[in-house]
């Protein structure tokens, strides 16, 4: 009964220039800022040295980078199903530059001119699933924005579109695990900081 111990920890890269000006990010190689580079470190403060069974990584810098930062590097196998939505032509745009050539648009909804649909990072994400259950135990992702939604998504048993309900912000935690022997989501985009205060005010 592997399945029912395996608890994935999913951790978002910190910051970049592109994330703070709202940017798509998907292939392109943007490197984390200074404060993206403080916040993993503090990713890694909070996991305190967990020992996981497995830990993959995207093979994108600011991934990569985060991964390092948080002290898991020489653990780290990289993974190329954990690299962000591939974006197509509009990879570097922000969602108000798109929607002056397609109103309405939205990556969840919209077509992405040349890159993937939800269903192919669904595709994806679900491989990522399947080999981190296999291993069992507490399991450690890092990796991006978009990508992650689509995996918790699934791991819950949602359409990969749906994804979109669960937003995420930078250097964010979250935990992906079982309730008795249904699929859960434990905890959600919670910033170590945050988590700290919230401990220390019993809140």
């Amino acid at each position: 009964m592997a399945e029912l111990q395996t608890n994935l920890w999913l951790a978002r890269h910190g910051e970049t220039e592109w994330s703070t000006s709202g940017r798509l990010a998907g292939r392109t190689d943007v490197p984390l800022t200074p404060e993206g580079e403080r916040r993993a470190v503090d990713i890694g403060r909070h996991l305190g040295g967990r020992a996981f069974t497995l830990v993959l990584t995207s093979p994108l810098t600011r991934a990569l980078e985060t991964c390092r930062l948080a002290g898991y590097a020489e653990k780290a196998e990289r993974c190329d199903d954990l690299l962000e939505w591939d974006y197509g032509a509009y990879d570097g745009r922000t969602t108000p530059e798109i929607r002056k050539m397609v109103p309405d648009w939205t990556i969840w909804t919209g077509k992405t001119a040349g890159g993937e649909t939800p269903e192919q990072v669904g595709e994806r994400v679900r491989r990522v699933i399947e080999r981190a259950v296999a291993a069992g135990g507490d399991v450690a992702l890092f990796a991006h924005g978009h990508v992650l939604r689509v995996l918790a998504a699934c791991w819950v048993g949602l359409p990969p579109g749906a994804g979109g309900l669960f937003a995420l912000g930078t250097a964010s935690l979250s935990i992906l695990g079982f309730e008795r022997e249904a699929r859960v989501i434990t905890l959600w985009n919670q910033t170590p900081d945050l988590m700290t205060r919230e401990r220390s005010t019993g809140s």
